[in-house]
């Protein structure tokens, strides 16, 4: 599965580089998560036009990450 990224950098450095600046949360730890799954090909990721990010699994999930929630789309 392709996965979709900006720049040169790995999903998963771009995920710590954001929480890097505060102790991790919950959600910088689920992002860490999921840019590894990118990483490692089980997932790609893309910003919506309403600027959610769509989250699609290998196994064939989809899933809007929003900035309070995540919902399953398929």
């Amino acid at each position: 599965m392709a996965r979709s990224s900006e720049g040169s950098t790995d999903a998963t450095s771009q995920t710590q580089a954001a929480g890097s600046r505060r102790k991790p949360d919950a959600k910088s730890l689920v992002l860490a998560t999921i840019g590894e799954l990118v990483d490692d090909g089980k997932a790609e990721w893309n910003r919506t036009a309403t600027g959610e990010i769509e989250l699609r699994l290998l196994t064939g999930e989809v899933f809007l990450l929003g900035d309070v929630f995540v919902t399953r789309v398929a």
